[in-house]
């Protein structure tokens, strides 16, 4: 028996890697998926994935460091399947560099699409969420068991050297989880939090000569880890390897799915054991 059979999850990032893994594992539990990236072909690619194997996915494109993307993003959730049961808030890129190279720009930008993009998201979704519960509490006694997955990095509960800016937005976003726990027990929702550790996507792709690039809005960013570092990853983890975007995927996977409505403030640390 599906799990999340009609139910309603949001995906932010959810074009490649990590969050196309998340999409599909919910999707193929019974999840109706909003796919959501900002490169719309991608996501379009995770849609048609989903939609092949017999599942229900929809897409709305956009950035969501944009101010009014939150709004239109929620919006567009509920005008196509009336509710949200799950946000998954995955998107996100990493643009490294020392302290002493590190712009203002720079460290901006990390806070935006970590930090910020996730706390206008669920402020979003209280204006629709705390009317709805209150009418279930009225109606049941209880609102319906929701559910929010917060996305954070070993780097933000450990720290990273070359990533002052991405482990300062991440380790905001164990605050956030902590904090909105708090708050939003009284509505039947649990919000945690998985940390990952080194996960093989684009972010982190093998390079033996110059650094693969990608572009976020126009802007090129270097990526990746050089075999050296790879090696040195792998002889240190107990697992003797690297994650897979299907790893990730699986411990957000737990904490959507009914097994976990008593645990909220939580971190999981999806790392391999590094």
């Amino acid at each position: 028996m599906s799990k999340l059979k009609g139910q309603t999850a949001i995906v932010t990032g959810a074009g490649r890697g990590v969050g196309r893994a998340i999409a599909m594992m919910l999707a193929e539990d019974g999840a109706c998926v909003v796919v959501n990236d900002l490169d719309s072909d991608v996501a379009a690619e995770t849609v048609a994935l989903i939609q092949q194997s017999g599942h229900e996915a929809s897409l709305i494109a956009g950035s969501v460091t944009d101010a009014d993307f939150p709004g239109f993003l929620l919006q567009g959730a509920l005008d196509t399947y009336g509710g949200i049961d799950i946000i998954v808030n995955n998107a996100g890129y990493i643009w490294n560099g020392a302290m002493h190279n590190h712009s203002d720009e720079q460290f901006q930008a990390m806070l935006d699409v970590h930090l910020s993009a996730p706390f206008r998201i669920l402020r979003e979704f209280s204006s629709w969420l705390r009317p709805q519960a209150s009418k279930e509490i009225e109606a049941n006694g209880q609102a319906k068991c929701r559910k929010v997955v917060n996305i954070s990095s070993v780097s933000g509960t450990t720290g990273s050297a070359t990533q002052i800016a991405y482990s300062a937005a991440k380790a905001g976003v164990l605050g956030l989880t902590k904090t909105l726990a708090k708050e939003w027990g009284r509505y039947n929702v649990t919000v945690n939090c998985v940390a990952f550790g080194p996960i093989d996507t684009r972010l982190t792709q093998s390079y033996s000569d110059a650094p693969p690039t990608i572009d976020v809005g126009g802007r090129e960013f270097k990526v990746g880890l050089s075999e050296r570092q790879i090696e040195g990853l792998t002889a240190s983890s107990p697992l003797g390897r690297t994650g897979k975007p299907e790893d990730a995927a699986g411990a957000v996977y737990l904490f959507c799915i009914p097994e976990s409505n008593f645990v909220t403030g939580e971190v999981l640390t999806c790392s391999g054991g590094l």
